[in-house]
């Protein structure tokens, strides 16, 4: 009996131990060297501020960003006189001549001035750097003679730090970027008396000035604006608090001698939004000094955690853990079912980048998120609205961070009045209207080349972002504030449609399918056109959510009876092509590029609900042909996003194929708009260069592979690849309806599972192939 008890409660704590192992897994990105270029530097955010450290011995060079900074300034770029061009681009397309009407398109129907090539579109730019020199007791060094080197980002507690040896010192560096009193903070320190000597200098590559006093760094500066407006205004302040040495001023730097820790604060701040940033600048470094370090720390780590610590998930063992990061990415190319724990790390450093890149009350993340190196981002680190921007949300909602949806919602109804304007100048039309890029100053504009800037469902595509939020979360009270947004968007479309005279269908015009081409009879080329599928479709599912968001609220009638009427007048979900596919074109062109990096014509696949394989079996097979002939390669997003359309189709496999592909070692940086996506060693997603859109994709992707509830139903592992069915665990996970579910898996089968609800709810629930009706808990 005694030894029967001893068994047992050896047992008990072992499973305990195993509990709290893989509770307590340590969840990281680390490397043996320092960083060598950007890609390699660790991402630091707190959802405004970020930086990025390199780590270095001799000298650290410390890339620092504001999500707010921006060049150029809001615009009028509406050409008034588009919409008298209309009867004539639209009797062109009729008459199959588009690439006719692409050239009057070209004239007539972009927008006025330069469009997004420079001011007053605008930049986002990088802040600066901070660049830290150090001088050590045996004199200058080479990074030859430093050892025991070891630097890591903890994605448990969202800091970064380096420890190294030189001359039989031990030297760290720990950093944040506070969650706390806002602002970035570095400490460094050795393990003997007096050995930090070094100097600091904050400097940007242009628009700027620096200086220093007693009391720190300060740099400040303007951007153009590209009007008669003030372009946007900046501070960044540094000051140092050293134990055990000095500092002094040298030029515009400051010195640090025979110091035995030191910590530096970095403050900043932009005056975007007419922000009182001088004020707040200052008031932000005396909250934080007036703490301790331990006091500082303490609090960011416990206000990042109320986000992360929301969701923990499992996939076999983690046994890689204890190899270096970019040594993992490239031992995943030659063996990856041997490291279950890296799909895994991956979701929660995408997790972590939505925590770290945005935050309510401020904007929504850009192509690069919130890290940006350069003065001209690639692209303008704008938001794209022909998949980026609502690529970079898709993970958000069922990642259990519901809240980080919002600023892209504040940022979409900022655009409202400016797409007012769009509507009528453009189309004659009501409502409001979006094409295919967008600033933080309102642009609504048609881009300025009909090959890629006419793309109109920019603002429909928004409007599906925002209305995830609702069917996630159930929040009448948001649904109500966005229902103006979505009503206006689907005002646009109600009063744009026109007759095809082949079909009967209401279709736009014109219109093209985002950034792709086809061939004419003729043999010339054109992208212009009516009714591309993906527009048919974002309709579609648009007025289908408007007319949900009027019956639950109770309003407009009117308009719900009207878009019921016109709904099934639209071409329908997908047409298939003679050859199996789904046609990309009202006509059944041929494309000029196969292998296109946009799969548009399967939005009604993923993020909509319009194709499934229980609902049209037909289109969903149609859509496996698409994505075979498309391929497996292009840059990052364009992988991750067919990581997703495979997900839906439930073939985990092949989802998984296209998660292998996407964490492909690369260390390009020229732009690339073919295949060649992958990752850098810092797991930053490379097009190339880095857009963080392919990182929050596949995260997207492999959380669409554990579980889906756009279909009627909650489905647990719809996609589950070999790879991972041996075991896991997930707690924390989102669905549609307002639930939170947990469950554990072996051998592919789902052992146990629990959901919860605000209220005790009923909902049909799919697991190991089986749909039934359970009743979720209430919590």
């Amino acid at each position: 009996m005694i030894n029967q008890r001893i068994f047992r409660l050896f047992i008990g704590f072992a499973m305990i131990f195993n509990y709290c192992s893989a509770q307590e897994m340590p969840l990281r990105l680390w490397y043996n060297k320092p960083a060598s270029r950007w890609e390699e530097t660790l991402p630091l955010g707190n959802g405004r501020l970020g930086m990025m450290p390199d780590g270095g011995i001799d000298q650290e060079n410390i890339v620092l960003n504001d999500i707010t900074l921006w060049s150029g300034a809001p615009q009028d770029a509406n050409n008034y006189e588009a919409y008298k061009y209309l009867p004539e681009i639209r009797r062109l397309l009729a008459e199959g001549k588009n690439d006719q009407a692409q050239e009057v398109v070209d004239k007539n129907f972009i927008c006025t001035g330069v469009g997004s090539a420079r001011e007053p579109f605008g930049c986002y730019q990088t802040l600066g750097s901070l660049k830290l020199h150090f001088n050590y007791d045996k004199g200058h060094t080479d990074d030859t003679l430093y050892s025991d080197y070891h630097r890591e980002l903890s994605l448990n507690n969202a800091t970064a730090n380096c420890s190294y040896k030189v001359g039989g010192v031990t030297y760290k560096r720990s950093y944040f970027t506070s969650f706390g009193d806002d602002l970035s903070i570095i400490r460094l320190s050795a393990d003997k008396a007096h050995q930090l000597n070094f100097t600091i200098d904050l400097s940007r590559p242009e628009r700027s000035v620096t200086s220093a006093s007693d009391s720190g760094l300060a740099m400040s500066g303007q951007l153009i604006s590209g009007t008669t407006a003030p372009g946007m205004k900046f501070l960044v302040k540094v000051k140092a608090q050293v134990e055990g040495g000095s500092s002094a001023v040298s030029g515009n730097s400051l010195v640090i001698k025979d110091a035995t820790s030191v910590i530096i604060y970095i403050s900043a701040g932009t005056d975007f939004k007419n922000y009182p940033y001088l004020q707040q600048v200052d008031q932000r470094l005396t909250q934080a000094m007036a703490k301790t370090y331990a006091e500082q720390l303490s609090e960011h780590t416990r206000k990042y955690q109320q986000l992360f610590k929301r969701l923990s998930l499992t996939i076999g063992d983690n046994k890689m853990g204890d190899v270096p990061t970019d040594e993992r990415l490239v031992n995943f190319q030659n063996n990856p079912d041997a490291d279950t724990g890296l799909p895994a790390l991956f979701f929660q450093f995408g997790r972590y980048l939505s925590i770290s890149s945005t935050r309510v009350g401020l904007l929504p993340p850009n192509l690069q998120g919130l890290w940006a190196n350069q003065v001209h981002t690639p692209w303008n680190g704008d938001y794209h609205l022909d998949v980026n921007v609502q690529m970079n949300h898709w993970p958000v909602e069922v990642a259990n961070l519901s809240e980080l949806d919002l600023p892209l919602a504040e940022l979409v109804k900022g655009m409202v009045k400016s797409g007012e304007r769009t509507a009528k100048a453009y189309y004659n039309a009501d409502g409001w209207v979006a094409h295919v890029i967008t600033n933080v100053w309102g642009f609504t504009e048609p881009g300025e080349s009909a090959s890629w800037g006419v793309t109109k469902v920019g603002s429909g595509w928004l409007c599906s972002n925002l209305w995830a939020h609702y069917a996630f979360s159930q929040d009448r009270n948001y649904l109500r504030s966005i229902f103006p947004v979505l009503k206006g968007a689907a005002q646009f479309y109600n009063s744009m449609l026109i007759r095809d005279q082949k079909t009967g269908w209401l279709v736009t015009s014109p219109s093209s399918s985002p950034e792709n081409s086809f061939y004419l009879p003729n043999g010339k080329t054109a992208s212009i056109c009516q009714g591309p599928t993906i527009d048919n479709q974002i309709i579609r599912e648009l007025f289908g959510n408007v007319i949900a968001a009027s019956k639950i609220l109770g309003i407009d009638k009117s308009l719900r009876d009207s878009l019921q009427a016109n709904l099934s007048q639209l071409p329908p979900e997908g047409r298939i092509s003679k050859d199996g596919r789904i046609m990309e074109w009202l006509e059944d062109y041929k494309e000029t590029d196969i292998q296109h990096r946009h799969t548009s014509h399967l939005y009604g696949l993923y993020p909509a609900s319009l194709i499934t394989p229980e609902a049209t079996p037909d289109l969903a097979e149609a859509s496996k042909n698409t994505l075979n002939v498309r391929g497996d390669d292009g840059p990052s997003w364009s992988i991750a996003y067919r990581q997703l359309f495979w997900a839906r189709l439930r073939d985990g496999n092949r989802a998984y194929k296209l998660f292998k592909q996407i964490m492909k070692p690369t260390l390009k940086t020229g732009v690339n708009y073919g295949a060649g996506g992958g990752m850098y060693p810092n797991l930053l997603s490379a097009g190339p260069p880095f857009q963080i859109d392919g990182n929050f994709g596949a995260e997207a992707g492999i959380a669409e592979m554990l579980i889906q509830s756009h279909a009627g139903f909650i489905e647990l592992l719809p996609a589950m690849p070999d790879a991972w069915a041996a075991s896991g665990e997930v707690k924390g996970l989102r669905a549609r309806g307002n639930f939170t579910v947990s469950f554990t898996w072996k051998n592919g089968k789902v052992t146990s599972y629990h959901l919860t609800n605000p209220g005790a709810k009923h909902v049909r629930l799919k697991v190991n192939g089986v749909l039934k009706e359970v009743t979720s808990e209430k919590g």
